[in-house]
C-alpha cells in the first residue's frame, strides 16, 4: 500500500469514500458531501493522508482543529473512513497508525474522536491504536431525526508534550 497526501487532484476519491461512510449511518451526523473548497478549510493544513492500493484510494485519514485556542494548538480531532471493499482488512489500522506518527511530527500532543457508540468497529481500532474511552456526549447532535450520543476518545502521545 502507498501513502499519499489528500489534494484537490485526489478529493474525489474522498468524496466517495466519505459518500460510502455517510451511507452506514454510524460514522458522521454529516448527511452531505463537502466540496473540496469547504473540506479543505475545515481540515488542519497537514496530516491530510490517504492509502492507495494501485491508483485506488482504499481509505483516508485527516485532522480537524479542536479549538481556535492557542493552548489546544496541539489537540486535534481525527477522521478516518475506509472505502466499503477495504474494509476488514486493516487498512483503518494502517491509516489511523500512520497519521498518529505524521501528527507527532507536526507537534500534535492530543488525538481526539468522538464515535457513534454503534459504531463498534470504529471504537476497537481507536482503541487498537492506542486511544482510550474519556467519556460521552450525551444527545449532541441529531441524525436523521434521532438523537445520538458519541463515545469520546483520546490519544496522548508518548514524545511530544511529555
Amino acid at each position: 500500500m502507498d501513502i499519499r497526501n489528500i489534494e484537490q487532484e485526489n478529493f474525489y476519491q474522498v468524496a466517495e469514500i466519505y459518500k460510502q461512510g455517510i451511507e452506514t449511518g454510524i460514522a458522521t451526523f454529516q448527511n452531505d458531501i463537502p466540496d473540496w473548497e469547504s473540506w479543505d478549510k475545515s481540515h488542519l493544513p497537514n496530516c491530510r493522508i490517504a492509502v492507495f492500493e494501485d491508483n485506488e484510494m482504499a481509505g483516508w485519514a485527516a485532522l480537524t482543529p479542536v479549538s481556535g485556542r492557542c493552548v489546544y494548538a496541539g489537540v486535534a480531532e481525527v477522521s478516518v473512513y475506509v472505502a466499503a471493499k477495504f474494509r476488514g482488512k486493516k487498512v483503518g489500522e494502517f491509516l489511523l497508525n500512520h497519521l498518529i506518527k505524521e501528527s507527532e511530527k507536526a507537534g500534535f500532543w492530543t488525538l481526539q474522536s468522538g464515535i457513534f457508540p454503534d459504531n463498534t468497529g470504529s471504537i476497537k481500532l481507536h482503541e487498537k491504536c492506542g486511544f482510550r474511552r474519556i467519556g460521552y456526549r450525551e444527545k449532541i447532535g441529531i441524525k436523521d431525526g434521532i438523537w445520538k450520543d458519541n463515545v469520546i476518545m483520546e490519544r496522548r502521545s508518548k514524545v511530544v508534550g511529555v
